[in-house]
C-alpha cells in the first residue's frame, strides 16, 4: 500500500503558485489550518481559491494592533496569497473586501446551494447544473453561468460544473489508507469537494490504523485521497 502520509510543508510545495485550489471549511469550521499556515510560510501566490467564505479575517483592538489572527483561508487572504476567490459569501471577513475594492483580488459569487451542486457536477462529469436560482439578478451574468434558459414555462440559469487543481480538506478520523469520517457540520463542501479536484490532500484531525474506522462511517474512500497530512505535523 502506497505511503500517503506527507508533512503540511511537503503538501504546500506540491500546492504551486497560480493553482485553483478547493478549500474545504464553512466560517473555517472544516479547514485544513496546518496545510493554510503552510502555504503562507511557504508565501503561496496567485492561487484560485473555490471555498464556501472567507473565513474570518485578524481582529485588531482600539490602537489598531492585531489581537487575534485569522482563521481559514482568511490566512491566505491575508497573506495576499489569493488571486481569485469564488466564494458564496465574504462579509465576515473584511479583508476581502479591501482586496475586492482595491483591485487586487478579483471576487466571484455563487449562491451556496448552486455552488455545492457545480462542484458535485464537477465530481461527477456532469455538463452544469440547471437551477432558478440567480434568474433575474447579476448572477446571469458571472463567468459560471452558461447559459439562460426557459423549461416548460420557468426560466433557469446553467451553471457550470466546478473543478480544481486541488482539494484541501480536513478529516475528523482518517486511517493509513485515506478513508475520511467528518464530524458533524465539518462534512460541509468537503465530501463533493473530495471528487472534484485532480490532487486531494485531508489533514488528518486524528490518524489511525487502517480497519479501526467502521466502514459505515467512511464519507470520503480512500480512492479519492492522494495525499494525508496529520494535523499539526509541519
Amino acid at each position: 500500500m502506497k505511503n500517503k502520509i506527507i508533512t503540511a510543508a511537503e503538501a504546500a510545495e506540491l500546492i504551486k503558485d497560480g493553482s485553483s485550489v478547493m478549500v474545504g471549511g464553512f466560517m473555517g469550521n472544516g479547514t485544513p489550518e496546518s496545510i493554510m499556515d503552510a502555504l503562507v510560510e511557504r508565501n503561496a501566490k496567485d492561487l484560485t481559491v473555490i471555498c464556501n467564505d472567507g473565513a474570518f479575517g485578524p481582529q485588531f483592538d482600539a490602537d489598531g494592533n492585531e489581537v487575534k489572527g485569522p482563521t481559514g483561508d482568511g490566512k491566505l487572504i491575508k497573506n495576499h496569497s489569493v488571486k481569485k476567490l469564488v466564494a458564496t459569501h465574504i462579509g465576515l471577513n473584511k479583508q476581502v473586501a479591501e482586496q475586492m475594492n482595491s483591485g487586487e483580488m478579483q471576487v466571484e459569487l455563487v449562491p451556496q446551494g448552486s455552488m455545492a451542486e457545480m462542484i458535485r457536477a464537477g465530481g461527477a462529469g456532469l455538463g452544469g447544473v440547471i437551477t432558478p436560482t440567480g434568474v433575474g439578478t447579476d448572477i446571469a451574468n458571472s463567468e459560471f453561468t452558461l447559459q439562460e434558459m426557459t423549461l416548460e414555462g420557468k426560466d433557469y440559469l446553467l451553471m457550470a460544473p466546478l473543478h480544481a487543481d486541488f482539494a484541501v480538506l480536513k478529516g475528523s478520523i482518517v486511517d493509513k489508507k485515506g478513508n475520511v469520517f467528518y464530524k458533524g457540520t465539518t462534512k460541509n463542501f468537503q465530501i463533493v469537494m473530495a471528487t472534484a479536484a485532480d490532487t486531494v490532500i485531508v489533514e488528518a484531525e486524528k490518524l489511525v490504523e487502517v480497519g479501526e474506522l467502521d466502514p459505515d462511517y467512511v464519507m470520503t474512500p480512500y480512492i479519492f485521497v492522494d495525499y494525508i497530512v496529520v494535523g499539526g505535523d509541519k
